[in-house]
């Protein structure tokens, strides 16, 4: 018995050992990773040869660098190729991921511009504005919220109306849904109010809304049980107008809108 016991202490290495291991395997990641994100800055590991490593060092990159043009093909069109590596060179070296996976690379960029990123001389001033909206596409296009089946109702406004779970309504400083290589404003204007929806054929389209309209939304992403003669009823009071005047307009824009499947509606 006590021979056994010894056998099996003799073959299990000192805590000391193992200890030095983990702080040994830890350094070495830790310099991988800082050579991964900033080559040019920091030397290839020490005991990795430096081709297989260069190897490696492109593939993450190119990686990363893909699936960040992919997500904001508009974007990617505003800069030269030089520009454009340096934006995501800075991506890649600042930023710390909270995820592990590639499709959530797009969101992480978005957020590595809105909350970490200076503005550069060479940098458009609706560059976060513009990486929202084209984020906010693709979230629409791989989202697996499904839209609900449609329901056809003789008089919309006697209807419950709901905003689809599938239709994001935004703001804007920057007209963001008109900007491109031929379109680059140079300061904020009025505000651009647009609904981004994901409809019955699962394609992602956009419409742009006046500032009513954008609230009469906001009324109905608000709305639980109310019908929309109501929710009219609502915004007539806060425009300071009798519902009168409102509700046929109203019921006019609620069926386009409920056509399109920006809005559900139900029997109440």
């Amino acid at each position: 018995m006590s021979g056994t016991c010894n056998s099996k202490a003799s073959t299990a290495p000192p805590a000391r050992w193992v200890r030095m291991g983990d702080s040994a395997l830890k350094t070495s990641q830790l310099a991988m990773a800082r050579y991964l994100r900033n080559p040019g800055q920091f030397p290839v590991p020490a005991g990795i040869e430096p081709r297989r490593m260069q190897i490696y060092e492109r593939l993450v990159y190119n990686n990363i660098e893909s699936f960040i043009s992919g997500g904001f093909p508009v974007l990617r069109t505003l800069y030269d190729e030089e520009a454009w590596h340096t934006l995501v060179r800075a991506f890649v070296d600042q930023h710390r991921c909270h995820t592990p996976y590639f499709l959530e690379i797009s969101q992480e960029f978005l957020q590595f511009l809105m909350q970490d990123y200076v503005l550069q001389e060479n940098d458009p001033p609706f560059l976060a504005e513009l990486a929202h909206y084209e984020w906010v596409e693709l979230a629409l296009d791989i989202s697996e919220e499904v839209l609900p089946a449609r329901v056809e109702v003789q008089d919309i406004l006697a209807a419950v109306v709901r905003l689809s779970p599938l239709a994001w309504c935004l703001c804007y400083q920057f007209p963001v849904h008109r900007i491109g290589p031929a379109f680059r404003p140079v300061q904020a204007s009025e505000p651009t109010y647009l609904v981004v929806y994901r409809d019955w054929a699962d394609k992602v389209g956009f419409i742009e809304l006046n500032a009513v309209t954008a609230r009469l939304l906001e009324l109905i992403r608000e709305n639980t049980s109310g019908t929309a003669q109501t929710v009219l009823t609502s915004l007539a009071a806060e425009l300071g107008q009798p519902p009168e005047q409102i509700l046929p307009h109203g019921r006019e824009q609620l069926g386009q809108l409920a056509a399109k499947g920006v809005i559900q509606v139900s029997i109440p």
